[in-house]
């Protein structure tokens, strides 16, 4: 893609048109975001350890009562909430599309015989059966479009033990049409996430009232030779109300809507809420 080509570039796009995601599985841009991931500074791609901690005793206590069971966790990351969990007696699995968070998830659990990681494709991967507790968390349930979100809660089910339990942390409605109404950035970087050369760094959102989401739009133009490079990351939006109805829909009763992964209100991720429900026994 060339400079005109991005000053010609039809907009807004429809969700999911110009590809699923950001690149998470490019083995250069997975490195870049493993370095985010990881970082002490900020809780913008996973947070940090002493937030970890708090929300892993939440899961723990409450929402397993202290039981140890099997937990799988589907976009886990670098693994950040393995190690934890298998240190409170449970045995976990994760997966990731991302080959340097597995990577990293299988060097810092070497030996646990308790943590096991997979690289994959969340909707296409075996999730395997039995588990007690399969989360998501951070987001992840909306970047996917809702026919893929259904395929991912037919899994989910399918990998749950009957009575077992459903822990999502999804975006509230709201914060998804913030995504939308954050409009245009740009700034000269000389490494970020997209790439480790000098480049202008482009982000554009939208809305689309049809299809109820957001798409955040990335150009990157290098420096030295002036090529673009596009990428696109859309999230569905729900309410409250379609949440549930979603996950009844799919086999789920009890379900609870709690404010954060802690249980309580947490003042610094409030676009964020946590989802419980339970895998119906019929």
């Amino acid at each position: 893609m060339r400079i005109m080509e991005l000053i010609n570039d039809p907009a807004p796009p429809k969700p999911w048109t110009q590809g699923d995601n950001i690149p998470w599985n490019d083995p250069d841009f997975s490195e870049r975001m493993l370095h985010e991931h990881l970082s002490s500074e900020h809780d913008l791609a996973s947070r940090r350890g002493e937030m970890i901690d708090r929300q892993v005793a939440w899961i723990h206590d409450h929402v397993l009562g202290t039981r140890s069971t099997r937990i799988l966790d589907l976009c886990c990351g670098p693994g950040l909430y393995g190690t934890r969990l298998a240190g409170r007696g449970h045995e976990y699995v994760g997966i990731d599309y991302s080959p340097a968070s597995i990577a990293h998830a299988k060097r810092d659990s070497a030996g646990n015989d308790r943590c096991k990681y997979l690289e994959g494709d969340v909707r296409l991967t075996d999730c395997g059966s039995g588990f007690g507790l399969v989360m998501m968390v951070y987001g992840e349930f909306n970047v996917f479009r809702p026919a893929d979100g259904s395929t991912i809660l037919h899994k989910i089910h399918g990998a749950l033990e009957p009575g077992g339990l459903l822990l999502l942390e999804p975006h509230s409605r709201d914060a998804i049409m913030a995504i939308a109404d954050a409009g245009r950035t740009w700034e000269a970087l000389d490494a970020g996430l997209f790439s480790d050369r000098p480049h202008l760094y482009l982000q554009q959102a939208h809305w689309d009232d049809t299809s109820q989401a957001a798409t955040r739009q990335f150009f990157v133009i290098d420096a030295a030779t002036g090529d673009v490079a596009r990428y696109a990351a859309s999230y569905q939006a729900y309410s409250d109300d379609e949440y549930r109805s979603l996950l009844v829909e799919h086999g789920f009763q009890d379900v609870e809507l709690h404010p954060s992964l802690m249980g309580d209100r947490d003042p610094t991720q409030t676009n964020l809420m946590a989802i419980l429900a339970r895998k119906s026994s019929g």
